[in-house]
C-alpha cells in the first residue's frame, strides 16, 4: 500500500512538537563544556542510537498496541522484573527532562525568576492536559513552523556577522562519547509517532519506514546548524557559561531585536514538548497500577497530581544541566531495555531487522555509561530506588489480597 507525502509531512510534524524542546534551547551550553566543538560530530553518534531505538519502539508498539508504552513491552517479552527497571528508569528520565524543559522555559521566558517561571509551566501544561487539550496534526504543525522559523532566524544571524575572538575554549575529544549520550535525550521525543497513546490511531508501516528517518534527519540537521551558530558566534567557553545560548549568541550577534521572537518560540516548545514528557510519564504509571505493581485504586487524577508533584520537585532539586544529564541518562537506560526487548520479537512482527535492535542497545548502555558521573549515580541511584519501591508496593499488595483471601476461611 502506498502511501502519499502528504501523510509522511503530517506524521512527520506530530513528531517534531516532542523534538525540539529543551535539547536545541539549552542543550548546547553542558554540551559545549564538556567538548566543545566536538559537540557536532558528537551530534552523528545520537541520532543514530536515536533511529535505532525508534525503530524498536515502532515495531514493538505494532506487536503490543494495547500496553504502556517501553514497559509493557518489557513486561511482555523480558518478565516482571526487568520491567520494573524498565518503568523506574523511564520515570526517573522523563521527569528530569520535565525539569530541564520548564527551567529552559523560565532561562528564556522569565529570566527573572527562571524557577517560578517553570514552576508555573509545570502547573499550566498539567492543567491544559486534565482540560482535554492535546497537540493534533495542525497544532503540531503549526508549533513546529513557528520554532523552526525563529531557529533559523537564530542561525542566519549567527552567521551574518564576525564573531567577538574568544577567550578560550572549552571541552575536549574525549568527552565526544559522553556529550552523544547528554544530546540523545534532544532525540528522544520520537515515540509521539513511534509509539502513540491508546486510542490514538497507529501510523501505518509504511508510512513510519520514512517518517521515522525524515523525522530524527530532520532533527539533527537542524540542531547541527543551530549548534554550529552558536559554537561561532559565541565559542565553546562563552556558550558553557550561557543559561540561554539562542538569546545570548543573538545579542552577541547584534541581533537583540529578535530576541522575543526567541522568547516566544521557546514558550511554544516548551509548551508542547512538556506536554509529551507529562502524557509519557502518565502512561506509564497507568501501565503499572493496571499490571498491579502500583497501587490499583490509584485514578488518573492521582496519577497526574503524581507527575506533577515529581516533576515539580526535580525542577527545585536539579539545576538545568543536572536535569539534562540524568534525563539523558535515565532515558539511556529506558531504551537499553526496550532494545533488549525488541530483539526477542518474533521476525514476522518486525518491520526492521533485529540487528536494528542490537546496536541500539549497545549505542544505550555504552552512551549512558559515558555521561558525566553526578549524572550516572544519580541515574543509577534513582533506578535502584524506584525499582526497589515498585517490587515492595507490589508485594505488599500481594500479601493484603492473601489475607483478605484468608479471612474467610478462618470464621
Amino acid at each position: 500500500m502506498t502511501h502519499t507525502p502528504r501523510e509522511i509531512v503530517t506524521t512527520v510534524a506530530l513528531g517534531l512538537p516532542a523534538v525540539l524542546g529543551a535539547g536545541v534551547f539549552a542543550g548546547f551550553a553542558p554540551a559545549a563544556s564538556l567538548a566543545g566543538w566536538w559537540v557536532l560530530p558528537a551530534l552523528a553518534i545520537s541520532a543514530l542510537a536515536a533511529l535505532c531505538s525508534a525503530f524498536s519502539t515502532a515495531d514493538q508498539s505494532r506487536a503490543y498496541p494495547d500496553v504502556g508504552g517501553g514497559y509493557g513491552y518489557v513486561r511482555a517479552q523480558l518478565g516482571v522484573w526487568p520491567a520494573r527497571m524498565t518503568a523506574s528508569a523511564h520515570l526517573l528520565g522523563r521527569f528530569a527532562m520535565a525539569a530541564a524543559v520548564a527551567l529552559m522555559f523560565g532561562a528564556y521566558v522569565v529570566p527573572g525568576q527562571p524557577m517560578a517561571g517553570a514552576l508555573i509551566l509545570v502547573v499550566t501544561t498539567a492543567l491544559l492536559g486534565a482540560a482535554g487539550f492535546r497537540f493534533t496534526a495542525g497544532v503540531s504543525a503549526l508549533v513546529s513552523v513557528v520554532v523552526l522559523v525563529v531557529l533559523g532566524l537564530v542561525v542566519a544571524a549567527s552567521f551574518s556577522i564576525a564573531p567577538v575572538p574568544s577567550a578560550g575554549e572549552a571541552g575536549t575529544v574525549n568527552e565526544l562519547v559522553g556529550v552523544a549520550g547528554l544530546m540523545f535525550m534532544a532525540f528522544a521525543g520520537f515515540e509521539r509517532i513511534t509509539a502513540p497513546a491508546r486510542g490514538e490511531k497507529p501510523h501505518p508501516v509504511a508510512v513510519l519506514r520514512v517518517a521515522i528517518p525524515v523525522l530524527i534527519g530532520l532533527s539533527f540537521l537542524v540542531y547541527l546548524a543551530v549548534g554550529a551558530g552558536v559554537l561561532r558566534q559565541l565559542g565553546s567557553a562563552r556558550l558553557a557559561l550561557s543559561p540561554a545560548p539562542l538569546r545570548d549568541a543573538l545579542v552577541a550577534a547584534d541581533s537583540a531585536a529578535l530576541v522575543p521572537l526567541v522568547q516566544i518560540a521557546a514558550a511554544v516548545a516548551g509548551v508542547a514538548a512538556l506536554h509529551f514528557v507529562l502524557a509519557s510519564a502518565h502512561r506509564t504509571l497507568t501501565g503499572l497500577t493496571e499490571d498491579g505493581d502500583l497501587p490499583t485504586r490509584l485514578r488518573p487524577g492521582a496519577l497526574s497530581l503524581v507527575v506533577v508533584l515529581a516533576s515539580a520537585l526535580a525542577v527545585v532539586l536539579m539545576p538545568l544541566g543536572t536535569a539534562l544529564g540524568v534525563a539523558a541518562c535515565g532515558t539511556l537506560f529506558y531504551y537499553a531495555f526496550t532494545n533488549a526487548s525488541a530483539r526477542v520479537l518474533l521476525q514476522n512482527d518486525r518491520t526492521w531487522p533485529m540487528r536494528t535492535a542490537c546496536l541500539g542497545l549497545g549505542l544505550s548502555v555504552l552512551l549512558a555509561m559515558s555521561l558525566p558521573i553526578p549524572a550516572m549515580l544519580i541515574s543509577i541511584a534513582g533506578l535502584g530506588a524506584g525499582t526497589g519501591l515498585i517490587g515492595l508496593t507490589s508485594a505488599l499488595r500481594g500479601r493484603r489480597a492473601a489475607s483478605r483471601q484468608r479471612q474467610p476461611q478462618g470464621r
